[in-house]
């Protein structure tokens, strides 16, 4: 999971500059109802959250790149939540949107003008993944071709190298909570998602007439385990890099009209984002 400046400002560029416009393009109806499953009754208010955690994280990160003090606080998340959308509740709706944008601009200079080495800073690089890439895929509604491409070329990409750097003991535990036997397991499952995923995607490109039917999820699961389960980990390990950079080839390739047909982007969602989050490899 690196962090790395550049990397960074594309998200604070391309996926937070990009939000508000990728969200209206959606029907109204979709807007409405991916706001309220985000938990938020309208999105300026799931926008000030995202504009609080900026300011929070932004006055941290740059005291510690200037050497200064700051407060160490523990959150009570709920209240903070709370008190962000209550500050902005009597602003108008203009003035508002206009105000987020600036923070953005703003934050995003400011990442700019610090030096390199210090998006290594260990603190620096929790609060900015917390804030600037975390909460992009948490806070989902319209999915981008930028954070698909991102993940796999970032965080998928360094997945089993992740896994292995983990102490025997980590890795146990994650298993355990993941609910596999074995890590070789937990990546056929991945890889059959990923098949699974571009052969429904190409063939929607390929054809107005294609149909496919909801897999049993369970079931489904089993065979991928079942179906890999005679690979050596070098073969499947080698396999999933070949599968996770033709995924990568066909997001990047697709067109632009292709992130707005909804079972393409439920598709690349859940397999490319949500996935990784149900799957995380532990710091």
């Amino acid at each position: 999971m690196p962090i790395t400046k550049g990397r960074v400002l594309d998200y604070v560029e391309q996926e937070w500059g990009t939000y508000v416009e990728r969200f209206n393009c959606l029907p109204r109806d979709l807007q409405a109802s991916r706001v309220r499953e985000q938990g938020y009754e309208r999105l300026r208010d799931m926008l000030a959250h995202i504009l609080a955690w900026w300011e929070e994280g932004m006055g941290v990160i740059l005291a510690v790149a200037e050497g200064r003090p700051f407060e160490r606080r523990k959150y009570d998340f709920d209240l903070f939540n709370a008190e962000a959308i209550a500050k902005y509740r009597a602003w108008d709706e203009a003035e508002f949107m206009a105000h987020f944008e600036k923070t953005r601009q703003k934050m995003g200079a400011d990442l700019r003008s610090m030096e390199e080495a210090l998006f290594e800073n260990r603190r620096i690089g929790a609060w900015l993944h917390a804030v600037v890439l975390h909460h992009a895929r948490e806070h989902l509604v319209a999915l981008s071709r930028f954070l698909v491409v991102d993940m796999l070329e970032n965080d998928w990409a360094t997945y089993v190298a992740d896994f292995q750097r983990l102490d025997e003991e980590k890795k146990r535990e994650f298993l355990s909570k993941q609910g596999f036997a074995n890590f070789h397991d937990l990546l056929a499952h991945v890889i059959g998602w990923w098949e699974e995923g571009a052969r429904v995607i190409s063939g929607i490109l390929d054809s107005p007439s294609f149909t496919w039917k909801p897999l049993d999820v369970d079931a489904f699961n089993r065979e991928l385990i079942q179906k890999y389960s005679t690979w050596s980990n070098d073969d499947l390990f080698s396999h999933y890099e070949s599968v996770r950079l033709a995924m990568l080839r066909l997001s990047a390739g697709l067109p632009d009209d292709a992130f707005r047909n909804r079972d393409i982007e439920g598709w690349l969602r859940d397999d490319v984002v949500s996935h990784y989050d149900e799957h995380p490899i532990p710091a």
